[in-house]
């Protein structure tokens, strides 16, 4: 059943709707419940968020399923959580999805990419990933990413290396899992780059797993340990990257070409002001994240700005700004990616939230995200004041009259109409980090590239209503024209 998001009315089919008076206009309004502390592990949180966030006219919960190689559920990958405020047997993704649907209120599943345990105690359950793949792991068993000097702890994490091939396919299949068991409205990435942890600005200094250094030798011909600052070996670590959102986005929409993917992004420090700028920001140089690229190429259908400064501090405010205005910007070129700017309420008063909620809307943005329910504002965050105290308060002024979210607002899940994908594979010696040409079959025209991931996976999100070829050195696959809402598996190409 098709669902109009559309809060503080009668649902109705969106094939059916007649317009409404003085509806409002499309608007994302996200609110962050993470899995740190209260929010949806047990009904009566269920409960209680699902009506808070109704009565503040929010219309998407990021949910945080997957906190670190666990599920927030009882039928995913990875296994289920052993949080002892969860009860047992409860599924609190089930129970959510029930109760929000009814409400009119969409839920993705929110899934920290990477982390993978930050405990000195292992998990209690043998299968959770860090038991096969962490530290005692040896050889290609083991998946963490680790810096030159072999460190493999982010702070108190442990976080698995994007370009570990095994480590990758884990990671989409956590996704993918998800999204094949559940009645979820579409996915979040979130750290789905490297660790902090490098210089601000760079280099990056993670991705040095042994695993991932093999691979990058085999396909690019460096020889020995490659310093941090390298530029090849920069861009081969942003592309694991790349290739993981892009191969997990794949994946979910081959399920369902109506999913929502989206991203939780990195905004350290000054904004760029251009593109071209985009690749000396801090995002792209220190961390791996090169969200720039999955925006261009339809990776995402929204892009959700992690755009954490503090309002009452000028130099901060204006990164605020800026990274909006950017956004803006990116909004106008590739308007079929929503851009929405997420705002650190721990890190603010209630009345800067506003402010920034507002500052965001003006800017043309496609919406507003807070984080997070738990800690809305910080008082709450510095244990001044309980979250049961401040949620009413900061709730009434945001739907007060001339408030950011006055009035209920809909977000419509993605058009299936504007999907149209292939996805393939190529085998040989070396299958990974292989250019990978999408053409127009007529006149040969080079519409895209990209590079096939350390499993040989390739794919384009954007293709026009055409007929297309796949092209993998001399290797040409079939013309085939992609309906819209299609994803079509291309026909493996065997390489030397």
């Amino acid at each position: 059943m098709k669902r109009t998001w559309l809060l503080g009315g009668a649902l109705a089919l969106l094939s059916s709707c007649a317009p409404l008076q003085g509806a409002q206009k499309p608007q994302l309004r996200g609110l962050w419940v993470d899995a740190f502390g209260p929010g949806f592990k047990t009904p009566q949180e269920v409960d209680r968020l699902v009506a808070d966030a109704r009565k503040m006219n929010v219309n998407v919960l990021f949910a945080q399923v997957g906190r670190r190689g666990d599920c927030y559920c009882n039928r995913a990958a990875m296994p289920r959580t052993n949080d002892p405020a969860v009860p047992e047997g409860f599924d609190p993704l089930a129970d959510l999805l029930v109760k929000a649907h009814a409400q009119g209120l969409q839920v993705h599943a929110w899934i920290i990419t990477t982390a993978l345990w930050n405990s000195a105690a292992p998990p209690p359950d043998p299968e959770h990933a860090f038991n096969t793949h962490g530290p005692a792991a040896q050889g290609r068993a083991n998946w963490l990413t680790q810096k030159k000097d072999g460190l493999n702890r982010a702070g108190a994490d442990w976080v698995l290396d994007p370009g570990h091939p095994d480590a990758a396919e884990y990671i989409r299949n956590m996704y993918a899992s998800v999204v094949k068991n559940y009645d979820v409205d579409g996915i979040q990435f979130d750290r789905v780059r490297y660790p902090d942890g490098s210089p601000a600005g760079g280099p990056l200094e993670w991705g040095y797993n042994p695993t991932a250094l093999e691979r990058y030798r085999a396909e690019t011909g460096a020889v020995g340990t490659p310093e941090p600052g390298d530029s090849q070996w920069a861009a081969w670590r942003r592309q694991q990257v790349t290739n993981l959102v892009r191969e997990t986005a794949l994946a979910v929409k081959a399920v369902n070409p109506r999913l929502s993917v989206n991203a939780a992004t990195i905004t350290y420090g000054e904004a760029p002001t251009t593109e071209e700028g985009f690749t000396h920001s801090r995002p792209y140089t220190e961390v791996g994240q090169d969200w720039l690229t999955w925006v261009r190429e339809g990776y995402l259908d929204v892009n959700v700005m992690m755009n954490y400064k503090r309002d009452f501090v000028p130099v901060q405010a204006e990164w605020f700004r800026g990274w909006n205005a950017f956004a803006a910007q990116l909004l106008r070129q590739s308007p079929q990616v929503a851009q929405v700017s997420g705002s650190a309420a721990y890190l603010n008063d209630q009345n800067s939230s506003v402010s920034q909620a507002r500052q965001a809307l003006r800017t043309g943005l496609s919406g507003w995200a807070l984080y997070s329910y738990r800690t809305p504002d910080r008082e709450v965050n510095a244990g001044r004041r309980t979250q049961a105290d401040v949620w009413p308060e900061l709730s009434a002024k945001f739907t007060a009259r001339t408030m950011p979210f006055e009035l209920p607002a809909p977000w419509p899940a993605p058009a299936a109409d504007t999907l149209r994908a292939v996805r393939g594979s190529v085998s040989g010696a070396i299958p990974g980090g292989r250019e990978v040409r999408l053409l127009d079959a007529c006149s040969g025209e080079v519409l895209d590239s990209t590079f096939t991931d350390g499993a040989g996976r390739y794919g384009f999100l954007r293709v026009p209503a055409t007929q297309v070829i796949v092209q993998v050195g001399a290797q040409r696959t079939a013309a085939v024209t992609i309906q819209a809402g299609q994803v079509v598996a291309m026909p493996p190409l065997a390489l030397p």
